[in-house]
């Protein structure tokens, strides 16, 4: 038993050792450990509000539009853009304010509204798709330099035959059309074959003098 009780005390004056040398390190492991945690379930929660918020926003935001309320839709989405400016939501509002000012008329502001998302949005496709939208209302302002100046940046390759085409119907505004020609061309050839839009395209080079010419389908095999 003398025995026994000198080995659990030997055993135990290790533990005091370890524990001595050891335990502000380990104890300060555990609280960096339990903070980091706390800090990303907290984050997670903020995330789920800051969600949520946005959401309802947005479908105020819709119903508003459903019921042709402009201003309603224009008050939400400068809500969105301040409260929760990094979520989709926000960049889809923008795509929707934007549309609200068209039917309203309102050329300044759908310029304004796409080029914030155009400067703030991160969804690469949303972004290519408000690039699109506010190249075609400078257009319209016959704004050509910045309109072009739009279409300079790298885009989803999915939306490259659309900018090529919007570049030929901003160079032949500016009555450049061997350039118009160019982009229609490019255009028509990146857009895949099923795409009816690819029917337009060839329209606008038909009109030019310049038809393309679809690819001869080989001979079936005997």
């Amino acid at each position: 038993m003398a025995t026994f009780d000198s080995e659990q005390q030997e055993q135990l004056d290790q533990v005091k050792h370890f524990w001595k040398q050891y335990g502000n390190l380990i104890t300060w492991g555990l609280v960096l450990v339990l903070a980091a945690y706390a800090a990303w379930t907290g984050y997670l929660y903020w995330q789920q509000q800051r969600a949520e918020g946005a959401a309802g926003l947005y479908e105020e935001m819709d119903r508003a539009a459903q019921s042709g309320q402009a201003d309603k839709v224009r008050q939400a989405f400068l809500d969105l853009k301040d409260q929760y400016a990094g979520t989709t939501y926000a960049e889809q509002g923008a795509l929707l304010a934007a549309r609200m000012a068209v039917e309203s008329a309102q050329e300044e502001r759908v310029r304004e509204t796409l080029q914030w998302l155009v400067d703030h949005g991160k969804n690469p496709d949303l972004v290519a798709i408000a690039r699109l939208r506010l190249a075609g209302a400078q257009l319209d302002a016959k704004q050509h330099d910045e309109a072009l100046k739009t279409l300079e940046a790298k885009l989803p390759d999915e939306f490259t035959a659309l900018a090529d085409d919007r570049r030929g119907d901003i160079l032949q505004a500016q009555g450049k059309t061997d350039e118009a020609v160019k982009a229609y061309q490019a255009a028509w050839q990146a857009m895949d074959p099923t795409v009816e839009y690819r029917r337009l395209i060839e329209g606008k080079l038909t009109a030019l003098g310049h038809a393309p010419q679809s690819s001869p389908v080989p001979p079936a095999a005997s």
